[in-house]
């Protein structure tokens, strides 16, 4: 028998956009995508990237930021390893 899918996860919530796809994702997403993402659930996002931006993720989730000086510390913009078919993606931690 199957666990129950855990709904709650400690820390902040994260919400990924996707802003932009420059060719075609092979996961299929598109500019305007929105989803929820943190350190025990990829949303669906390839494992390259997920792997790639799994600190952003863990920072955002349990408080951590960037300097102010650097921009919104509750914002983390990363791009995929794909740059035939580049995916921009925004990480905002909600409060």
């Amino acid at each position: 028998m199957a666990k129950p899918k855990r709904t709650t996860f400690p820390g902040h919530q994260i919400i990924a956009t996707v802003k932009s796809v420059k060719g075609n994702c092979s996961w299929g997403h598109e500019a305007g995508d929105t989803f929820r993402i943190n350190c025990h659930d990829t949303a669906g996002l390839c494992g390259f990237f997920y792997h790639a931006i799994f600190p952003d993720i863990a920072m955002l989730q349990f408080g951590g930021g960037f300097p102010k000086e650097w921009g919104d510390p509750d914002v983390v913009t990363a791009e995929c390893m794909d740059k035939m078919n580049l995916v921009k993606l925004e990480l905002r931690r909600e409060k």
